[in-house]
């Protein structure tokens, strides 16, 4: 490795990937350079020549990872492949930061996370950007430092993923179970799966109601409302969908001490109550709450309120993942997502996935992983465009 910059593979040079690469190569990611590309279509070939003319490109992959010109690689393409590519690039000792999802059934997931496992002197690190939004790491302490108590129940309603049909006519794998094995859940909303799980902690059950090609001509899933529960009384509710296109980002959690409650990802509302609800609620007499209701009491004897409006430019996150994981390589600094996190997400959406096949509540703590897979096969060879996954 350079002592002084990591050098990153670029395997596919689609949006992200392309991304990435402007990013690089504009000098905006310290401690990283643009070592390779690859790319499977021959007009990448020639968009690389043209855009990054001094940067090697291989139309084979592993051919990228032999060639002695990365250190590291980032996995933009179709999220079956993020596990199969991590392995063979873990494998010749190839630091690795994967896209999200972590893939799009947990068996790959957990074949892909053992492997890194065993290879712990690799790095093994998932793109998890949110987790860098100064919305959400404020968030993230506030509530890891225990001020506003227990979480008692919390609800993301998440809808500002608006698709029209051309979105899915460009590309014939958009929303096929075997070409990209889901909808909504395993291309728009993985961020906040992740983030949800990273606030709240992980569900232990789900419930849910998904629409199959409600508003679109599309087999997998356009539409989502779930029902979690995160053990020890809390529960939650999580919903999105592609067809609203005035579209809500509202994210509620309520806790034993106060409640948050962030708006389209830039406003954050904190209420803090004088004591937990209980104790307000056993010391208040009937003729207080008569007050309460009609708007006589001075709430600042129960609760204080705390508004922030926070700003974000364009591609930053992204920009401060690869930077902590040129950090991490170079430096020892901590990973913002190990990439056996991403597990998380994948489970709670493919436990959406199976709930609304089957009409039942799934465990998400004895996972049916193999239940999973047989019926993300039997929807795979309906389509009859795929191979079906083992």
């Amino acid at each position: 490795m350079s002592e002084k910059t990591v050098r990153l593979g670029i395997i596919g040079l689609g949006a992200q990937g392309g991304m990435y690469a402007g990013l690089i190569s504009e000098g905006r990611v310290p401690g990283m350079s643009l070592g390779a590309i690859a790319d499977i279509d021959p007009a990448k070939r020639e968009q690389a020549a043209a855009d990054y003319a001094d940067v090697p490109f291989y139309d084979d992959y592993v051919a990228m990872l032999d060639s002695g010109d990365v250190d590291a690689v980032v996995t933009t393409v179709p999220h079956y492949l993020h596990p199969e590519m991590t392995i063979a690039a873990i494998g010749k000792g190839i630091h690795t930061l994967t896209e999200k999802p972590a893939g799009v059934y947990v068996k790959q997931v957990e074949e892909m996370n053992a492997f890194a496992k065993e290879h712990p002197e690799t790095t093994f690190a998932i793109m998890f950007n949110q987790r860098t939004n100064p919305v959400y790491t404020d968030l993230k302490q506030l509530i890891t430092s225990g001020e506003l108590g227990k979480l008692r129940h919390t609800s993301w309603i998440i809808t500002t993923w608006w698709r029209p049909q051309a979105y899915y006519d460009q590309s014939d794998w958009r929303a096929t179970w075997g070409g990209e094995g889901g909808g909504v859940l395993v291309n728009q909303a993985p961020h906040q799966l992740d983030l949800w799980q990273w606030l709240a902690g992980t569900p232990q059950k789900v419930f849910a109601k998904l629409a199959f090609g409600f508003q679109r001509d599309i087999a997998t899933e356009d539409e989502v409302n779930a029902l979690v529960d995160f053990g020890d009384g809390a529960t939650g509710h999580f919903m999105t969908s592609t067809n609203d296109i005035i579209g809500t980002d509202r994210l509620e959690m309520l806790f034993d001490k106060g409640k948050v409650v962030v708006d389209d990802s830039k406003k954050v509302t904190i209420t803090r109550l004088t004591q937990d609800e209980r104790s307000l609620s056993d010391s208040m007499e009937p003729e207080d709450v008569k007050r309460l209701f009609m708007g006589q009491i001075n709430t600042d004897d129960l609760f204080t309120t705390e508004v922030k409006e926070y700003e974000s430019a364009w591609g930053q996150q992204h920009i401060d993942v690869l930077t902590n994981f040129a950090a991490h390589l170079l430096e020892g600094t901590e990973l913002i997502a190990d990439g056996a996190e991403g597990i998380n997400g994948v489970r709670l959406a493919s436990g959406m996935q199976l709930s609304a096949w089957t009409g039942r509540e799934i465990d998400l703590v004895n996972y049916p992983g193999e239940e999973y897979l047989t019926e993300l096969n039997r929807r795979i060879e309906q389509e009859g465009k795929y191979p079906t996954r083992s």
